[in-house]
């Protein structure tokens, strides 16, 4: 598919609209504000961007850092895709200041919802996980896959949950008050432009012939700009991104946490959001490409501190084939936080050996109790809960160190 060719990209127009805004239980009127200027994104699915040759070495450069990673993920997927979900989902909702400590994270992964901040945490690793697998299967984008991902976020919020996978049918903004857009740093579309311009959105996510960082980049922006749920729309948006690369077949076994490379550049990411809308993707491509290279380059240590954490263990404990030691060496390697009930079942039910082989883990220090409970308790692998944490540190580090 083919369009109209432009080195920037249309800006959103405006649109001044009477204010009177529906919210949950009945109408609230501002008496201050009489009218509000929301903005209208471009229809883009049949639009061309020129990349610079600067976004172009840039976005070739992140593209061969997450193919490496990714290869380096080969043959042990299954564990190592969920962590890197962990990771990207975590500093993804840090950019939306939630935020829980590794441990709460693992404990909310167990069941546990003492901690509201580590539950949404993995409630977005739910969404990732749902929209790269449904993105990824069909080999498209479909309108109902972000309506999915959106509904496995916001289930369980006990704000949000009657509007989990539904389009927004009121305004909503970014920045203000609860009660107003005064003072927005953005105010989307008028709840009725939504599904013509996400029907717009999923046409130019499917097309083959935009580089995969340009389109991860524009679609990401084009997304946030029409925001289209009552809220989650950050994250919703930072998962788009993940889902693009594996529909393009840049990823197959992992993914990288691109999101930690943006939360270390917050008012970047957003200045450059702010391009986007006025008509200049350049620094949206550009903070992605670097963001994705970096993560992805920190990836591959993590990636092999993983892959080695079983043959450390068995070294130390020298089980024999077919042992409960071993079961459960493989059981924490795929799952690295196990309760009671999934220790059972992973050992098949030999529960006194079980306990035995979990406290010589104990320690040798390979796993610890995070409940502190004596009943219904829940082990996490500590080197595994430690290295999510280290991954968005170095991250971190290296997006703020001078380019």
């Amino acid at each position: 598919m083919s369009g109209e060719v432009s080195t920037r990209w249309p800006a959103h127009k405006v649109e001044t609209l009477p204010w009177q805004q529906q919210v949950r239980g009945g109408t609230r009127e501002d008496r201050m504000l009489r009218s509000v200027d929301v903005t209208i994104p471009p229809f883009i699915a049949g639009l061309d961007y020129a990349p610079s040759l600067e976004e172009m070495l840039a976005s070739e450069q992140a593209l061969l850092a997450v193919a490496q990673a990714d290869t380096d993920a080969e043959g042990h997927s299954a564990a190592l895709s969920r962590f890197m979900v962990h990771s990207e989902s975590a500093a993804s909702s840090k950019i939306e200041r939630i935020s829980a400590s590794a441990r709460d994270y693992a404990k909310a992964i167990a069941g546990n919802k003492g901690n509201p901040s580590a539950t949404s945490m993995v409630a977005a690793s739910r969404a990732l996980h749902e929209l790269i697998t449904t993105v990824g299967a069909a080999g498209r984008f479909e309108l109902d896959h972000l309506i999915s991902a959106h509904r496995a976020l916001m289930a369980d919020d006990p704000t949000e949950s009657d509007y989990a996978g539904r389009l927004r049918d009121m305004q909503n903004w970014i920045g203000g008050s609860d009660h107003s857009p005064r003072g927005a740093l953005h105010v989307p579309p008028a709840p009725e432009r939504v599904p013509e311009l996400m029907d717009d959105l999923t046409a130019y996510l499917n097309r083959n012939d935009v580089p995969s960082i340009v389109q991860a980049a524009i679609g990401h922006a084009q997304f946030e700009s029409i925001h289209a749920f009552t809220d989650g729309n950050g994250r919703i948006g930072r998962a788009l991104v993940s889902a693009v690369l594996r529909r393009r077949g840049v990823t197959k076994n992992a993914v990288v946490p691109l999101a930690s490379g943006l939360l270390a550049r917050r008012d970047e990411y957003f200045a450059a959001l702010g391009s986007y809308r006025q008509g200049d993707p350049a620094p949206l491509v550009l903070l992605f490409a670097r963001s994705a290279r970096v993560a992805a380059t920190a990836s591959r240590e993590t990636i092999a501190r993983l892959k080695a954490m079983p043959a450390d263990w068995h070294k130390e404990l020298k089980p024999r084939a077919g042992s409960v030691a071993e079961l459960l060496i493989t059981a924490f390697y795929n799952h690295p936080v196990m309760s009671v009930r999934e220790i059972d079942t992973a050992t098949t039910g030999t529960t006194s050996q079980a306990y035995r082989v979990i406290d010589q883990l104990v320690d040798a220090g390979f796993i610890e109790e995070i409940t502190g409970r004596k009943k219904d308790r829940v082990w996490a692998a500590s080197e595994v809960i430690a290295e999510l944490d280290d991954l968005d540190r170095r991250v971190q580090d290296a997006m703020r160190a001078p380019r």
